[in-house]
């Protein structure tokens, strides 16, 4: 199919903008709880009153340091509650809100603040403030530099205290759909990152739809715990539909307790990135074959699978109901009891998920909604839902969204959420929008007759191999990423006689399998051992069932070393940079074809 659309089915607000949520809720449900927080020794409740009361006294703040409407300000913190305090306030004080990652280095600080034209800064802690301060003197816009750790919230308040309400309102009401409310910067695989122009009437479009369509997840009893990064299209989506739908909302800011947040506060749904769900497949893999237990969880897996592709073929059989009964008790509870024990859905997005997996979580009971969406589009352009879902796919597009396949197979889509250009750049905005609205995604894939979307690659990273075969990377690659044993892999060949592959090993799995088979050294010492070497080939060997033989990788390198973020190979979306990547392995993969 080379077009399909879904029709528009609620009515899109016309005037006002994303603050009317918090007086709504405030006016409509005073005592209702909208926020857990964490003190550090505890979750504690705030209000639907609470929290427009402490965003008020913030965004007079704002005001009374002289921030007009209009104004950028940045926000660089990971992801806790004044994070979302913050935001609104800034949007309270008619300002534009500006997410940095709290992982960027100071020159990519800089070029943001620069780009943008911030007037001001919200750092988390003393550290993000240092690299703030390191790149200053080229800042000529730049007025104020608050920290959240030196009491920024509580200095803002103080610093409001003479704005009266009406000026406050005054300034809250000032923007309407067609306005600014955030500059969100690409993290970007290559280049410069650009600033996506979302609007309020961007978010007001995409959170109308998507909450509509995903009522399960927003029911009356519903939470969720952010743990991404806010500086992410994809978790501020959902702080926004949460506070649009007052469902509670808790936020944690460092991996290392996450299991312990999870449990504590028992979300009924979580949004993740595909890697998030690999690790804990793979961790609870590894810890079942070091108890003895790995030919067990193994089967527990199998029957997963085969359970949920039963439910699409109408009802599992008799067996593997049967088999499922006792796993679920054995090994998916705990599972299900890691999340907290009341997660019934999850959201994911970012990059592909992968058949199999999505099929392994339906089966122990977590239903995995796959969906497709980039920054420019504010986030989902496409959802698999709880009665519309179809394994392998990113579902269909969400109302009022209109989806068309080019000539040379990539995804073009329109719709209210696609934002209107670049920042400041209008020579990059005409190269991926047409006049009539059409946003060029850079992504291939297909579209079914049912109108459900599949994506197979990115339109810049297909192979073409010296035989003239187009091979997209991404299918091989998430399969391998899916093994135990492998943390990333890039999938190389352009223009070569064979398609190969630069792997590299999972830090926390590869202990445990170093004991298993009774090896000694570390992940560098064992790239050439012929037992991991083997572990690896069967990896590549079940990758290589996904696709043709001329698709297949005939050969591999194992790394010494995995691809981080830190060392700049991933972005904080952990997507791979394939040209950084490239760049610092050309001598691995010369070796391949040598």
């Amino acid at each position: 199919m080379r077009e399909f659309s879904t029709p528009l089915t609620i009515e899109i607000p016309a005037t006002g903008n994303l603050t009317d949520d918090v007086v709504a809720n405030a006016a409509e449900a005073p005592d209702t709880v909208a926020f857990s927080r964490h003190t550090g020794t505890a979750w504690v409740d705030v209000t639907c009153a609470e929290f427009l009361a402490e965003v008020r006294a913030v965004a007079k703040g704002l005001i009374a340091a002289g921030l007009e409407t209009g104004d950028r300000v940045a926000l660089i913190s990971k992801t806790r509650y004044e994070w979302t305090l913050l935001d609104y306030a800034i949007w309270f004080a008619g300002a534009v809100t500006v997410p940095v990652y709290e992982t960027s280095s100071s020159e990519q600080i800089a070029w943001i603040l620069r780009d943008s034209g911030a007037r001001a800064v919200v750092a988390e802690d003393a550290g993000h403030v240092a690299r703030v301060t390191e790149v200053r003197g080229e800042l000529d816009q730049l007025n104020h530099v608050w920290s959240i750790t030196d009491n920024a919230v509580d200095v803002l308040s103080s610093l409001g205290a003479d704005i009266s309400d009406e000026e406050l309102e005054k300034r809250r009401t000032t923007a309407t759909p067609l306005d600014l409310a955030t500059l969100i910067y690409t993290s970007g695989t290559t280049g410069r990152p650009k600033g996506c122009v979302i609007t309020h009437g961007n978010f007001m479009f995409e959170l109308g739809v998507a909450v509509d369509e995903l009522d399960m997840l927003f029911d009356d009893d519903a939470s969720t715990l952010l743990f991404l990064p806010l500086a992410h299209v994809f978790a501020r989506i959902i702080q926004i539909g949460c506070v649009m739908t007052r469902t509670r909302l808790g936020h944690s800011a460092d991996i290392k307790n996450l299991l312990v947040d999870l449990q504590e506060f028992k979300p009924t749904f979580i949004l993740a990135v595909p890697r998030v769900f690999e690790k804990v497949f793979n961790s609870a893999s590894q810890k079942a074959t070091a108890d003895g237990k790995g030919k067990i969880f193994e089967r527990a897996a199998e029957v997963a699978i085969a359970y949920s592709r039963g439910l699409d073929k109408g009802r599992p059989s008799l067996a593997v109901r049967a088999q499922h009964a006792l796993f679920s008790r054995l090994v998916y509870a705990k599972l299900r009891s890691a999340l907290g024990g009341e997660c019934r859905f999850a959201i994911s997005g970012g990059a592909p998920l992968g058949e199999r997996l999505g099929h392994f979580y339906r089966g122990l009971g977590l239903i995995v909604l796959e969906g497709y969406g980039l920054t420019e589009t504010t986030a989902a352009l496409t959802a698999n839902l709880p009665d519309a879902q179809k394994m392998g796919t990113v579902g269909r597009p969400l109302p009022g969204t209109a989806v068309r396949v080019a000539d040379d197979g990539e995804l073009l889509f329109r719709g209210g959420q696609v934002f209107s250009g670049y920042w400041d750049n209008e020579a990059a905005t005409a190269e991926v929008m047409e006049g009539d609205g059409w946003f060029h995604t850079g992504d291939v894939g297909e579209v079914d007759d049912e109108g459900f979307v599949r994506i197979t690659g990115r339109k810049k990273e297909i192979i073409v191999t010296a035989g003239g075969k187009n091979v997209a990377p991404a299918v091989l690659e998430d399969r391998l990423r899916a093994h135990a044993l492998v943390s990333q892999c890039l999938v190389v060949g352009d223009g070569q006689p064979f398609i190969a592959a630069l792997v590299t090993i999972d830090v926390e799995s590869f202990p445990l399998w170093a004991e298993a088979n009774g090896k000694s050294g570390s992940i560098a010492d064992l790239v050439d051992d012929p037992d991991l070497r083997a572990a690896v080939e069967a990896a590549v060997e079940d990758a290589n069932k996904a696709v043709s033989k001329a698709e297949s990788i005939r050969k591999f390198t194992i790394l010494p070393g995995d691809w981080t973020e830190e060392g700049g190979q991933l972005t904080p979306s952990l997507k791979l940079k394939r040209a950084v990547v490239m760049r610092e392995h050309r001598v691995e993969v010369e070796a391949l074809y040598s």
